[in-house]
C-alpha cells in the first residue's frame, strides 16, 4: 500500500539536458552583450552584520504568532533570508529548505521530497509517511489532512518573492495546532510594494530547465500588485538500480498578489495561485496534480498596544493517476481564523485567537487484481476547530515568561489540550538563554481510520475506528550568543517523549491487520549553527545536528516490522558554507554538506558540494553558473529513492 496518491514516472534524456545547456549558454551570452543598464538587481555589499543587535532587526512571527525580534525568540528557530535564497541559486522550496541546519531534506525523485525536523522521516515499507511537520505559506496550511503529510510537488513560491522562511524545530502545537509536532516551516512572501517593474528569470540545465516572468506596479496611491507565470521541466533520474526511472516532471503555475494600505491603521492582502503539474509514467498517460488557492487577510491596528487580524483562505487540490485505474482524490479546504493582540498593563502581552477549518474530500479508490486501496467512507466533510491564548509576561527587564494554551477539536479524537511554557533570559546585551516545555499531538486522519487494503479478494489491512492521537511531550533549552565581534552561535538541546505512535497490529483472527498505537519512546539531540564574517566581503557559516532515538513497543503490541517503521533517520548531518562578494559585480557561493547513513533500510551516507558563481552584468541583468552534487556522479538520499545526479545550470535574471 502507498500513501493516498499516485506514483509518478516519466522520461527525458541526459543528452537533451546537455543540448539545452549549450543553447542556453549562447542565448545568455547574447543577452548579456545586448542589455543596457536600468535598475533593480543589486548585490549586498556588507556581509559582516552578525551581532545580536543586528539579529534584533530581523523580525519573525512564527514563534509567538506575532512580530518579535529573532534575537529574543525563545525557540530553536533558523531564518532563511531573501539574500540567502538568492545567493544559493535554489529554485524549489525543498531545495531552499536545505539551507536550514535544523531540517532533514531527502530527494526521492525529480518532483518528490521528504522533509522532516528532529527525525521521523517515515518508512515506505511500513506505510508510515512523514507526518509531524506543519508547513505554512503566508499563513496557509499546506499539509494534507487526508494523511497529515506533504506533497512537495504542489508547493512552489517564486524565490524572488520570498521575504524569509522561518524554520522552527520543536513543537508549536500551542499556537499552530495539529501537525506542529516536531517543527513548523513558515514561508513569508514579500509585500508587492517591493516588486514594481518586471522580472524575467530563466534557467537552462542538465537536470532542470525553467522560466518565470513577473510584473508588478501601483494601483493608485495606496495599493500595489504583482502577477507571475512560470514553468519548470525536470528531467528523469535513474532509479535505485541504475535504470531510467521515466519520471520527468513539469509544473506550470500562475499567480497574483495585491496589497492595499487602505488607511494608516488598515492593511489588506489578497493572493492566489493555480498550477497543473504532470509527471511522466511508463506505460500510461501523465499523472496530474492540480491545485488552486486564494487567501485574503485584513490587519487592523486598534491602538499602539492592540491589533486585530482576520484571515481566510480556500484551497482546491486534485491528484489523479491513470496507472492505478484512475485513482486519486479531490480535496477542498476552507479556513477562517481571527487573532487579537493587546498589552495588558506594563507586563503582559496577550494574544488570543479562534479558527475553524472545513475540508471535504472525495477519494477515487485504486482497484486492481493484485491489490486494491479503498476508503470507507470515500467522501466526507470534516472540520477542525480551535481556540488559543498566549501571555508573554515580563518578569524583569531581562526575563520573560511565555504561557500558552490551545484547544483543538478534531473529527476523530475530540478535543486536544496543548500547553506551552517558555522562559527566556538575556544576561547581557549579546546573550540569550531560554528553556521550554510543551505538548503537541498528531491527530487521526482518514488514512488512520478509514482506509481498507485488499490483496486480491482478501482484506489485508484496515483503519482503526478508535485510533488515538500520537502524543509528544517536549523539553528544550538553548543559548544564542555573540562569541566574537563578527561571530554568532546558536545551540539548542531537546528531549522528546512520544507515546501512542502508529504501528501495525494483528486483529483477533490474524487478518486483517489493523493500525494501532503500540509504540512509545524518547529521542534527544543537539542542533547548532553559527556564522563568522572574516571581512565585509566574506562570510562563513556552519551547522550541525545530531539525534538519538530510543523507541520500543508497548505491552501487547505485535512488534511487526520493528521500530524502524517510525522513521529512517540519519544520526547526524552538517554543512559548511562560504559566501563571498568577490567584487562589486561577482559573487561566489559554496555549500558542502554531509549526511550520515540511514540505518533501516540502509542507505549510505554521502557528502556533496554545491557551487554558484554570479555575475552582475549591470544594474539590470545577473547571470550565474551553478553546479549541484559536484563530488560524485550520483548518490541516493532515501530508501527506494532515485539516484540524485550531478547537475549544472545557467541562470539569467533580468529586471525591466
Amino acid at each position: 500500500m502507498r500513501r493516498p496518491e499516485f506514483d509518478p514516472h516519466g522520461s527525458a534524456r541526459e543528452s537533451t539536458g546537455k543540448r539545452a545547456l549549450a543553447r542556453g549558454a549562447i542565448a545568455m551570452t547574447l543577452l548579456a552583450l545586448s542589455t543596457r543598464a536600468a535598475c533593480a538587481v543589486a548585490l549586498p555589499t556588507d556581509l559582516s552584520d552578525l551581532t545580536l543587535e543586528d539579529l534584533g532587526r530581523v523580525v519573525i512571527s512564527s514563534v509567538a504568532k506575532a512580530p518579535e525580534p529573532l534575537a529574543k525568540a525563545p525557540a530553536a528557530v533558523y531564518v532563511i533570508s531573501h539574500d540567502d535564497i538568492m545567493r544559493s541559486g535554489a529554485r524549489s522550496v525543498p531545495d531552499i529548505l536545505r539551507l536550514a541546519p535544523n531540517l532533514e531534506v531527502f530527494q526521492t525523485s525529480p518532483s518528490n521530497y521528504v522533509v522532516t525536523a528532529r527525525g521521523f522521516s517515515g518508512n515506505n515499507t511500513a506505510q508510515n509517511f512523514p507526518n509531524k511537520l506543519l508547513v505554512l505559506i503566508d499563513g496557509r496550511s499546506v499539509y494534507s489532512p487526508i494523511f497529515s503529510g506533504m506533497y512537495w510537488d504542489d508547493q512552489f513560491v517564486l524565490p524572488e518573492n520570498i521575504e524569509r522562511i522561518e524554520v522552527i524545530s520543536g513543537p508549536g502545537g500551542a499556537l499552530w495546532g495539529a501537525n506542529a509536532v516536531n517543527g513548523v516551516i513558515n514561508i513569508i512572501t514579500r509585500n508587492t510594494s517591493e516588486a514594481d517593474g518586471g522580472l524575467l528569470a530563466v534557467r537552462v540545465g542538465t537536470l532542470e530547465s525553467s522560466a518565470a516572468v513577473q510584473y508588478g506596479g501601483a494601483l493608485g496611491k495606496d495599493a500595489h500588485y504583482r502577477v507571475y507565470a512560470r514553468d519548470v521541466r525536470r528531467r528523469e533520474l535513474d532509479n535505485a538500480s541504475g535504470r531510467p526511472a521515466r519520471n520527468g516532471w513539469n509544473n506550470p503555475q500562475v499567480g497574483f498578489r495585491v496589497d492595499w494600505q487602505s488607511s494608516p491603521d488598515d492593511a489588506l492582502m489578497l493572493q492566489g495561485d493555480l498550477h497543473d503539474g504532470r509527471t511522466d509514467q511508463p506505460g500510461g498517460s501523465d499523472a496530474r496534480s492540480t491545485e488552486a488557492d486564494v487567501l485574503a487577510r485584513w490587519q487592523h491596528t486598534i491602538s499602539g498596544t492592540s491589533s486585530f487580524q482576520l484571515q481566510t483562505y480556500y484551497d482546491h487540490v486534485h491528484r489523479r493517476s491513470s496507472n492505478d485505474g484512475g485513482s486519486g482524490f479531490a480535496l477542498d479546504t476552507l479556513d477562517v481564523e481571527i487573532q487579537h493582540g493587546l498589552a495588558v498593563g506594563k507586563r503582559h502581552q496577550l494574544l488570543w485567537g479562534l479558527g475553524d477549518r472545513i475540508y471535504r474530500y472525495d477519494i477515487t479508490p485504486r482497484i486492481a487484481v493484485a491489490s486494491s486501496l479503498l476508503w470507507d467512507p470515500a467522501r466526507n466533510t470534516q472540520n477542525l476547530a480551535n481556540a488559543f491564548v498566549q501571555d508573554q509576561v515580563t518578569l524583569t527587564p531581562d526575563t520573560q515568561l511565555t504561557l500558552g494554551l490551545k484547544a483543538e477539536d478534531d473529527p476523530y479524537s475530540g478535543v486536544s489540550v496543548l500547553p506551552n511554557l517558555r522562559l527566556s533570559w538575556t544576561p547581557g546585551q549579546n546573550t540569550l538563554l531560554w528553556a521550554g516545555a510543551s505538548r503537541a499531538v498528531r491527530t487521526p486522519t482518514p488514512f488512520d481510520v478509514d482506509v481498507r487494503e485488499k490483496l486480491g479478494p482478501v482484506l489485508f489491512l484496515t483503519g482503526n475506528p478508535v485510533f488515538k492521537r500520537e502524543k509528544l511531550t517536549a523539553y528544550e533549552a538553548g543559548w544564542r550568543g555573540q562569541v566574537a565581534t563578527r561571530a554568532t552561535v546558536s545551540v539548542s538541546l531537546y528531549y522528546n517523549v512520544y507515546d501512542d505512535l502508529r504501528t501495525i497490529e494483528l486483529s483477533p483472527t490474524g487478518l486483517p491487520l489493523i493500525w494501532g498505537n503500540g509504540m512509545k519512546g524518547h529521542t534527544y539531540g543537539v542542533e547548532a549553527w553559527g556564522s563568522y564574517a572574516i571581512s565585509d566581503w566574506w562570510q562563513l557559516g556552519a551547522g550541525f545536528d545530531a539525534q538519538r532515538q530510543h523507541l520500543g513497543f508497548k505491552p501487547g503490541a505485535s512488534g511487526l516490522l520493528g521500530v524502524a517503521q517510525a522513521g529512517d533517520d540519519p544520526e547526524y548531518q552538517g554543512f559548511l558554507r562560504s559566501m563571498m562578494n568577490l567584487s562589486d559585480s561577482w559573487t561566489l557561493y559554496a555549500d558542502l554538506r554531509g549526511v550520515d547513513a540511514l540505518p533501516d533500510p540502509k542507505v549510505p551516507g554521502y557528502m556533496e558540494l554545491d557551487l554558484r558563481i554570479g555575475w552582475l552584468v549591470n544594474d539590470k541583468l545577473e547571470l550565474s553558473l551553478s553546479g549541484s552534487n559536484l563530488l560524485h556522479a550520483w548518490h541516493r538520499e532515501y530508501p527506494a529513492g532515485d539516484r540524485i545526479g550531478r547537475g549544472v545550470s545557467l541562470d539569467a535574471r533580468l529586471n525591466f
